[in-house]
C-alpha cells in the first residue's frame, strides 16, 4: 500500500477503505510516513471530507494508536463530560463535583487551553500543589475512593491525536468536522467511560458559528459513540458570550467555587444542571429528568456538592485553603478597568474578543509551549441584557505584566455592543441531542 495513492484517492473525492485509514494512522504513529504526505492527506479530507463510516474507522483507529484505560474495576457507570472548547466555560469544576456527591462515578480526562478558549488543567493549577496527571493506577483508586477524579492526559494515550492535531493546527486543517469529531472521540472513548455528555458550543466564542453547524457535529460524535458501545448525549450551548463574568484560570476557579457554594450566575448555574441532568439519566440511576434535577439542586444547596469538591482537591495535592480565602489562589499586580463610553443596554458581548484579550493578559497560550500566568485574566461587571451608565466599569483587566494593558482595553472595548433598547439574552442552553 502506498501513501501517494491513498492521498491521490481522498484528492480525487473517493472513499477511503478501512484499511486505507488504518495504515495511515498506523504510518502517523510509527513516523514511517512523513509529515508533508500526511498534511497532504488532511488537506484532501479538509476539502473533500469524509463519510460517515470514514470517520468512525478513523477515530477507532486513533483511539486503538495507544493505551486504553480499562475502568471495569470501578462498580457503576462511568460518566463523562466534555466541552468542545469556550470562553469562561468552568462548568466541569462545578458538574463533576455536583454529579459525584449523587453517587455517580465521574471519570474526567481533560486539557490545558490553546488559543482564546481555557482549558481545565490549567484552572486547577492555580490550587498550590495540585496533581493534574494521574496514572491509571490511581485514578481508578481515587474514583473507587471517593467517586471522582479529573486529570490531563498522561502516559500514552491517542498518541495518533497528538501528531495530527500538531499538523492540523499549522496547515489550517483543523475547522473539519470529521477531524475534530474523531479528535475529541477517540480520546473520550480511549479514556474508558460508560457514558459520555458533550458540551458542543455554538458561537463566535466556539469553533461552531451556527446551530446549524453545532448541530452536525454533535450528532456525528453521537453516532461515533453510539457505534462503539457508549452512551452518547450532546448538549448544544450558546457561546456568543462569555460563560460566567470571570475569564482566566484564578478568577474562573473563583467563581465555579461561588457556584458551588449556591452563587453562581445563571448561565453557570442553567449549563451545569442540563449537563448534570444528562449526566444523571445515562448512569442509569434515574429515568426522569425532573427527578435528577431534584438530587442535583438538594446537593448544591445542602453543600454536598462543595464537599466532594474539597474532597477531590484534597485528594489530587492541592491546598483546600484557597477555597476560604481567595487571595490563596495566584493574584494580578496590575490592573485596569474598562469603562462604558456611553450610556444604554448591553446588547451583545463577544466572546472571541473577550477570550482573545485575556489570552493577551497571559491567561491563554497561543503555542502549547506558552506559561500560563494564573492570575491574570478579565472579570466582566456588564454582560448581555444588563443596563449600563456613561463611565461605568464594563470590564477590570488583571496581569502581572503591565506593559499591554492599555492595548487589550482597547482591543476589547467593541467587544460590547450599546443600545438604546434592551434585547432579551437568549437561553445559554440551545437544545439536547
Amino acid at each position: 500500500m502506498k501513501m501517494t495513492d491513498i492521498i491521490a484517492r481522498k484528492r480525487d473525492g473517493e472513499t477511503l477503505s478501512d484499511e486505507e485509514i488504518t495504515f495511515f494512522i498506523d504510518g502517523i504513529v510509527d513516523r514511517s510516513i512523513p509529515d508533508y504526505q500526511s498534511a497532504a492527506l488532511l488537506m484532501a479530507i479538509y476539502l473533500n471530507k469524509m463519510k460517515p463510516g470514514e470517520t468512525t474507522c478513523l477515530t477507532r483507529c486513533m483511539m486503538a494508536s495507544g493505551d486504553q484505560i480499562d475502568l471495569s474495576a470501578i462498580p457503576g457507570t462511568k460518566v463523562d463530560k466534555h466541552s468542545t472548547g469556550g470562553v469562561g466555560d468552568k462548568t466541569t469544576l462545578v458538574v463533576t463535583p455536583l454529579v459525584a456527591a449523587c453517587g455517580i462515578p465521574v471519570v474526567k480526562m481533560s486539557g490545558k487551553g490553546l488559543g482564546h478558549t481555557g482549558g481545565t488543567v490549567d484552572k486547577l493549577e492555580a490550587f498550590a500543589g495540585i496533581r493534574t496527571a494521574l496514572n491509571q493506577k490511581n485514578f481508578i483508586r481515587q474514583v473507587k475512593k471517593i467517586g471522582m477524579a479529573v486529570s490531563g492526559q498522561s502516559g500514552n494515550l491517542v498518541p495518533a491525536d497528538k501528531q495530527l492535531y500538531a499538523l492540523r493546527d499549522v496547515t489550517a486543517t483543523v475547522d473539519n468536522r470529521s477531524l475534530i469529531a474523531a479528535s475529541i472521540m477517540s480520546k473520550k472513548l480511549a479514556s474508558g467511560a460508560d457514558a459520555i455528555v458533550l458540551d458542543v458550543k455554538v458561537g463566535n466564542g466556539g469553533f461552531n458559528p451556527t446551530v446549524t453547524a453545532a448541530r452536525k457535529l454533535a450528532k456525528t460524535m453521537i453516532r461515533i459513540g453510539q457505534q462503539m458501545d457508549r452512551q452518547t448525549v450532546a448538549v448544544i450551548s450558546r457561546m456568543d458570550q462569555p460563560l460566567g463574568r470571570a475569564v482566566g484560570n484564578s478568577l474562573e476557579v473563583i467563581e465555579a467555587i461561588e457556584t458551588l457554594k449556591g452563587n453562581g450566575p445563571k448561565d453557570i448555574v442553567d449549563l451545569s444542571m442540563e449537563l448534570g441532568i444528562q449526566m444523571l439519566l445515562l448512569s442509569g440511576k434515574f429515568s426522569k429528568k425532573i427527578e435528577a434535577k431534584k438530587m442535583l439542586q438538594q446537593q448544591l444547596k445542602s453543600g454536598a456538592a462543595l464537599k466532594m469538591f474539597e474532597k477531590f482537591i484534597k485528594a489530587q495535592g492541592g491546598d483546600l485553603a484557597g477555597i476560604t480565602d481567595y487571595k490563596k489562589f495566584p493574584g494580578a499586580k496590575y490592573t485596569l478597568e474598562v469603562v462604558a463610553p456611553k450610556s444604554g443596554w448591553i446588547n451583545g458581548l463577544t466572546a472571541r474578543t473577550i477570550g482573545l484579550g485575556s489570552m493577551q493578559l497571559g491567561a491563554g497560550r497561543q503555542k502549547k509551549s506558552d506559561a500560563i500566568d494564573l492570575g491574570a485574566g478579565i472579570y466582566l461587571h456588564k454582560k448581555s441584557g444588563e443596563k449600563v451608565k456613561a463611565g461605568e466599569k464594563l470590564a477590570t483587566l488583571y496581569t502581572n505584566k503591565k506593559k499591554n494593558l492599555e492595548e487589550v482595553a482597547d482591543l476589547i472595548l467593541p467587544a460590547w455592543s450599546i443600545g438604546q433598547k434592551r434585547s432579551k439574552p437568549e437561553s445559554v442552553v440551545v437544545e439536547v441531542l
